[in-house]
């Protein structure tokens, strides 16, 4: 017959048997996540230096008062590079965003259609086309680019990557100027929320500055996104 002593150091027994295994099973666990962490390790941040295509991180670009327009020339940024086989970067813009575009030996288009996604014109004839900048270059001057090199001028006025160069009327191109969202939206409002994603992601991209009333009226925009 067992003693209530001999009862209580079983039962003593048992429990600390338990508590070893729990122990020894949360030790295995612990040591295979710490080996898994270290084979592979959390991905870097990648840095902010640049933007995707359409980024709406409003958060991301740094307010700053307007710069001065002192020094300022359009031939600060040489635009209208050549691209090779005879096509300079209005001709290649017009080939991207037109519609059954048909060049010449030199590259120039000789008929197509092209919609203006400021005003919602469709143009038919390529010497009525003006290419616009999303961020006009005396804008990016004001900016910030008035302390880049011309090479990097060169660059933000012959951008191909879809968003900072469009082919408009040139009724709203000149309309628009070299004024940023607080003083000029497309008249077409339900192009506004793209507009101001692109006009960010372009900033974000060169690392151009906003000012306020630029950075209220772009918040404005995105609300209707």
């Amino acid at each position: 017959m067992i003693s209530m002593v001999d009862h209580w150091r079983m039962n003593r027994a048992a429990v600390t048997s338990l508590v070893v295994f729990v122990l020894l099973v949360a030790l295995g666990w612990y040591l295979t996540n710490l080996q898994s962490s270290q084979e592979n390790p959390p991905a870097t941040p990648v840095p902010t230096g640049s933007a995707p295509a359409g980024s709406s991180d409003l958060g991301a670009l740094a307010i700053a008062p307007e710069g001065k327009m002192a020094g300022y020339s359009r031939d600060r940024f040489p635009h209208w590079a050549s691209q090779g086989n005879s096509c300079d970067t209005r001709e290649i813009v017009l080939q991207k965003q037109g519609a059954d575009v048909k060049s010449d030996k030199d590259c120039k288009a000789v008929s197509g259609t092209w919609n203006s996604v400021y005003d919602g014109v469709v143009i038919k004839e390529a010497g009525e086309v003006d290419i616009d900048h999303t961020v006009p270059l005396a804008e990016a001057w004001r900016s910030g680019a008035d302390k880049w090199t011309d090479e990097q001028r060169k660059a933000f006025a012959n951008d191909l990557g879809g968003i900072q160069l469009l082919a408009v009327t040139a009724k709203s191109n000149r309309s628009k100027g070299d004024q940023d969202p607080a003083k000029w939206k497309p008249p077409v409002a339900a192009y506004g929320c793209t507009y101001a994603q692109h006009w960010i992601a372009v900033k974000i991209s060169y690392k151009l500055t906003v000012d306020q009333a630029e950075h209220d009226a772009l918040a404005t925009l995105l609300k209707t996104c």
